[in-house]
């Protein structure tokens, strides 16, 4: 499915192909949360990052969060990039140098009418802010981190895989 999605004053606008395009993953995380999440939490959907494509590049900034190394307990910056509008500030897409086949726009920078899922992911709740009310439907799964599937399997799961992308 060809997403096309925008920031809010329209100086960026962009188009990539996604195999993986319902809405279902709520990262309730504070990155998320603080940096795109207006309900606290977002939403990111997967992405071909070779079928990007993006007008307006000269205003899109990069943010790269801090977080706590598991490891060594020390803060360091995430590899993620989010990028952003310099003009408006919108969360457009976060892609990460460790899967760099894989860009996943914000589902609220989406112009595309996305199609409804039948399930969602609740995950990161371990950060969830206290103010955020949980809205569980029966078939959700809730998580405190990271859950073990992944967008694609998830999709794969439902039979909801969208055709491939365009070479």
């Amino acid at each position: 499915m060809l997403l096309e999605g925008s920031c809010h004053c329209g100086t960026v606008r962009f188009s990539v192909h996604s195999s993986h395009p319902y809405p279902f993953n709520l990262c309730y995380c504070s990155i998320c949360r603080k940096t795109a999440g207006g309900g606290g939490y977002a939403i990111n959907l997967g992405g071909d990052y070779e079928t990007l494509k993006i007008r307006g590049k000269e205003y899109i900034r990069v943010y790269q969060a801090r977080i706590k190394d598991p490891a060594t307990g020390k803060i360091k910056e995430s590899p993620g990039q989010r990028s952003f509008c310099k003009k408006c500030g919108s969360a457009l897409w976060v892609w990460d140098p460790r899967w760099p086949d894989l860009v996943h726009p914000f589902a609220s920078a989406i112009d595309t009418d996305l199609p409804v899922p039948p399930e969602h992911t609740h995950m990161m709740l371990n950060s969830k802010a206290r103010w955020v009310e949980l809205h569980i439907g029966p078939k959700d799964q809730k998580f405190d981190e990271y859950p073990q599937e992944s967008l694609a399997d998830w999709h794969r799961r439902l039979g909801l895989v969208s055709d491939s992308a365009p070479r």
